[in-house]
């Protein structure tokens, strides 16, 4: 169902790489409720994915983006501008990529060459980012940025390395751009921390399964899906949240929240010796 909560308005989507993944849902979410959209991802990303059925799909440009780079930040945004006919009005950042999980390396034995590849890319590319609109003046007034992030931002999970060091430095950046782009053009800024989702980056963490079914038992409401992800950043897009900025909001059944679960305790006492 559409409610036209985004008629009018323009923006850019990161990273969507499949139909599992929660920035594809998000266009097409975004799309329905009257929005026109340009699609970016890395080049190689890119030739991995199928970004040009969803292009086709939503009516939409894509415009390749390496995050680590200036000149393509600037490509980027100039060409969004030229294609929307000047400013525009959200963004999603839904970026992420550790090269020490690919490459099963424990924390406690990072290689840190690919630890600063992890921080430029996940945390940084939300800076670079911000500060190319900024610089071109890109964005209206009460625009929305929302990046992804994780609750590894604030607790340990083994599994999930450095990317949980990277979270955390995106959700500090999404509040201080947030405070300085509040003062210049009421722009917000916020972080979604979603439930442990099956996209295709989801699944390639170490013990993703177990872990899944573990928040699914510790959720009140259940483990969020991809789709109800996507409604949920379509109304921070939206002018029904223009007073919410500099927050990490959580999207997660209660996870965050919660100690223990009674699921939970009764699958200890299953486990227990006889």
């Amino acid at each position: 169902m559409s409610y036209n909560l985004l008629k009018g308005k323009k923006g850019i989507i990161f990273g969507a790489l499949d139909e599992k993944s929660i920035a594809w849902i998000t266009a097409i979410r975004c799309h329905e409720e009257g929005a026109s959209i340009v699609l970016t991802n890395a080049p190689v990303a890119m030739r991995m994915g199928a970004i040009n059925k969803l292009a086709e799909q939503i009516n939409a440009p894509v415009i390749p983006c390496d995050v680590t780079s200036d000149d393509d930040m600037n490509n980027l945004i100039m060409k969004s501008m030229e294609h929307f006919g000047g400013k525009f009005d959200f963004i999603l950042h839904s970026v992420g990529m550790s090269l020490n999980m690919r490459k099963g390396k424990s924390y406690t034995e990072l290689n840190y060459g690919f630890t600063q590849k992890t921080f430029d890319i996940s945390s940084v590319s939300l800076h670079r980012l911000l500060a190319t609109t900024w610089k071109h003046n890109a964005l209206n007034e009460w625009s929305s940025i929302v990046a992804l992030t994780y609750i590894a931002a604030q607790r340990v999970f083994p599994g999930y390395s450095e990317m949980a060091d990277a979270k955390a430095l995106l959700e500090s950046i999404a509040r201080s751009f947030g405070y300085h782009y509040a003062l210049k053009n009421k722009v917000r800024v916020n972080t979604v921390s979603q439930s442990p989702t099956r996209t295709t980056a989801g699944t390639g963490v170490k013990g993703f399964e177990g872990f899944i079914r573990y928040a699914e038992k510790m959720s009140p409401l259940g483990n969020a899906t991809a789709a109800d992800c996507a409604n949920y950043i379509t109304t921070l897009f939206s002018d029904l949240t223009k007073y919410v900025t500099m927050q990490n909001l959580y999207h997660d059944g209660g996870f965050s929240s919660t100690g223990v679960s009674n699921q939970v305790i009764d699958q200890m006492e299953i486990d227990l010796p006889k």
